[in-house]
């Protein structure tokens, strides 16, 4: 009798259960501060989160690639038409009320379809470069394929969500990274692009049209020069660099006052790295920065090993998502980057993130399966 074998990549996965069990531990640590707050209780949902997440991701991995690739229409039209959903009847949460990225039912949150749309983004594009790549490519195929991904970026940055929309744009350009896309297309598109933006920004500056909100701009511009407005806009990136700072080699622990003070904002989400590094010190977020890096790893091993090229491309977006998230949000917290809103991924609060980073996962198991399956006899 012939049994099909399930191969699963075990130090992806196992790596993969640190990051979010120790990111529970973190968004608890998060919340024990002097005055209790809403955050103490946050861990027991995210816990809740890691469960569902971890059934999604399994789901996914029973999928084969070949079934991701006939989907690709499907999921990039329900990617665009969740975005343009978003935009009549999202709503906002926290630091930003004012945008519409979350989908609500009743005043109830559901979540936020931008994180699938990073997922369904590295399917479609994938498949749509995959079946481009095989003919003649010149700059405008380049062009069209680059749009295809432009337009839910487009979409998220009107709701607006600088953060997630420069990911989308990660994961599009990524793709056609991998694709193998001439330099010089990427060379002619930047330039064109640059042109694009600047006239755009100087037409609208002229008759008083702003394409970033106003507290965009602040956490674009406050991280050059962090010191000259320490109670607005500069706020969040001093308190993050005080607590960073202030952990030294293993951490203050318990006495770690910018977080049970409620100094440092937004620290279950966006600043949890703030609260690594003044717990647990450079120890604490180092042992975060070397877990990142053997996802990564296997992730680029995924890449060169995979069986189809299309695989290899799901997983260098993938790759891009990932890794941009980690790269900007650690940026942020130790000031070295402008505060755009990203999270840190499996460590940062969240159900949208840790379900979309789950099943992203999942799509790098379900790509190494197809590298490896075999059928054995059973005895």
């Amino acid at each position: 009798m012939a049994t099909k074998r399930f191969p699963v990549d075990w130090p992806l996965v196992v790596v993969a259960l640190l990051l979010s069990i120790y990111g529970i531990s973190i968004v608890y640590s998060a919340g024990q501060t002097d005055i209790m707050t809403s955050v103490s209780r946050l861990w027991k949902t995210q816990v809740i989160w890691f469960c569902i997440s971890l059934l999604g991701a399994y789901t996914v991995t029973r999928c084969s690639v070949r079934l991701l690739d006939w989907l690709t229409w499907p999921a990039y039209t329900l990617s665009v038409a969740m975005l343009v959903l978003l935009l009549f009847v999202g709503k906002g949460a926290g630091t930003a009320a004012s945008s519409k990225s979350w989908l609500a039912i009743g005043g109830f949150r559901i979540g936020q379809p931008s994180e699938l749309a990073k997922i369904l983004l590295c399917v479609s594009l994938a498949a749509f470069v995959y079946e481009r790549v095989r003919r003649p490519f010149g700059l405008g195929h380049t062009l069209k394929l680059l749009a295809l991904g432009l337009v839910p970026a487009g979409l998220v940055l009107l709701q607006p969500d600088l953060g997630t929309g420069i990911v989308l744009v990660a994961i599009a350009v990524t793709i056609l990274f991998v694709a193998g896309i001439p330099w010089q297309h990427f060379a002619a598109i930047g330039a064109l692009a640059v042109l694009i933006a600047g006239g755009t920004y100087a037409a609208g500056s002229a008759v008083g049209i702003d394409f970033l909100h106003g507290y965009q701009e602040d956490r674009l511009t406050a991280f050059l020069h962090p010191s000259e407005d320490p109670s607005d806009a500069s706020y969040q990136v001093n308190q993050a660099i005080i607590a960073v700072g202030s952990g030294e080699e293993v951490g203050r622990g318990d006495n770690a006052t910018q977080t049970e003070l409620l100094f440092l904002p937004e620290r279950h989400t966006d600043f949890i790295f703030a609260v690594i590094g003044e717990r647990f010190g450079f120890a604490g977020a180092a042992f975060v920065v070397l877990l990142y890096s053997v996802l990564f790893w296997r992730v680029i091993r995924l890449m060169r090993q995979a069986a189809s090229f299309y695989g290899t491309l799901i997983a260098g977006g993938v790759l891009a998502m990932l890794a941009f998230q980690v790269i900007v949000n650690m940026g942020m917290n130790l000031g070295l980057l402008p505060v755009t809103g990203i999270t840190l991924p499996l460590i940062s609060y969240g159900g949208s993130s840790v379900i979309g980073t789950f099943l992203a996962l999942g799509l790098l198991q379900s790509v190494y399966a197809e590298s490896r399956a075999e059928v054995f006899q059973s005895r």
